[in-house]
């Protein structure tokens, strides 16, 4: 059995600009950061005793004959890619809900990719994990995301991402001094809204048509060296919130699917009890408000936003790691001992003749 573990990420600026259709042409970057709130795959050989030949189990349960009987899209794909046809079981579990802004689809795709090549006996590289993921999502299955989720879950840690036109990647770490960084963190506050949405369907309200946006992503793109440059000085960070603000007023003019008056007004109350600015993780439309908000004022805010869940959070500089490795049998060669061909279930290649017995095998 193998277990993976991925981080989820909080992105601060960039955002839009780490779309292909974008950056492909102009370039782009993102400041980010992986957070301590985690995404769990479990991946084991199921033994040849069962009905099924895979078993999944995440919010759905799925029992299958084969990869081509398989729903979950990731999964599928990942399988096919790796022309893997033996007995398998699967468990996914995560701290935050899914569609909720926070990186968990590609969270599950990073994590699943190193889980899957662990249990084939191989080491992986972060990068590599990063990039199959990202051709798994963009091309494979053909969903409207961009390449900053994979990156973070596979590095971890708060980084300065830039994206080149060649469809290639740099990641930067940023420097700061401990205190400075974990005043940064002690600032932030996120939220929870209940509101749940597919990324993918928000972004293409936008990224179909994203030449048309170039001034704002423009500016977007010019805020990630300037958060950068607040971030590494010596005055008060509360212009990293101002800044945060301008972005996400920027980000609401994408497109009118990024945000709604549930939002606005829970943006509105925050800023009211003392957030300098925030936004919604994401390519908008709900899940999780991250604000920043002066250590002084993080009572208020909470009282204000008390119909939402607030999720305390650290920053986090693993990346996805395998957690727990134990090498098994993978039963292969037991199943072509019995099947002389693909495996079957236990029942076909066991008849029951009678209670409690067994037909004698020849």
């Amino acid at each position: 059995m193998v277990i993976s573990r991925s981080p989820y990420r909080i992105s601060f600026f960039g955002g839009g600009t780490d779309y292909p259709a974008w950056y492909r042409e102009h370039g782009g970057a993102v400041l980010a950061t992986a957070i301590d709130k985690y995404c769990f795959i479990s991946c084991r050989y199921l033994p040849p005793f069962f009905e099924h030949r895979l078993r999944l189990v995440y919010s759905r349960i799925e029992d299958c004959h084969s990869v081509a009987d398989v729903q979950h899209p990731v999964v599928k794909a990942v399988l096919g890619m790796l022309r893997f046809d033996r007995g398998l079981e699967i468990h996914h579990d995560g701290d935050l809900p899914a569609r909720s802004g926070m990186g968990t689809s590609s969270s599950f795709t990073v994590g699943f990719l190193h889980a899957m090549y662990a249990l084939l006996g191989r080491m992986t590289p972060q990068g590599q994990l990063a990039r199959e993921a990202i051709h798994v999502e963009q091309n494979l299955i053909g969903e409207t995301v961009g390449a900053q989720d994979q990156i973070l879950a596979a590095f971890g840690g708060f980084n300065r991402i830039e994206f080149k036109r060649d469809d290639s990647f740099r990641v930067d770490p940023v420097i700061l001094p401990r205190e400075r960084l974990n005043e940064l963190n002690d600032s932030l506050m996120l939220f929870y809204t209940g509101l749940r949405r597919t990324a993918s369907e928000v972004a293409a309200t936008y990224v179909a048509d994203i030449g048309a946006r170039t001034r704002q992503l423009t500016r977007m793109r010019e805020m990630v060296d300037q958060g950068l440059e607040i971030l590494s000085g010596r005055d008060s960070l509360d212009g990293f919130g101002d800044l945060l603000d301008e972005a996400w007023k920027l980000k609401r003019s994408l497109s009118g699917a990024v945000s709604n008056t549930q939002v606005d007004e829970l943006y509105a109350e925050a800023k009211r009890g003392g957030a300098r600015g925030g936004k919604l993780l994401g390519a908008g439309g709900g899940g999780f408000l991250l604000f920043y908000v002066p250590p002084g004022r993080r009572e208020e805010v909470r009282e204000r936003l008390r119909s939402l869940l607030w999720v305390p959070f650290r920053f986090d500089t693993s990346g996805s790691q395998i957690i727990f490795y134990s090498p098994q049998q993978d039963y292969a060669e037991l199943d072509q001992a019995r099947s002389g061909g693909p495996a079957r279930s236990f029942r076909e290649s066991f008849p029951v003749s009678g209670p409690g017995t067994l037909d004698k095998q020849t």
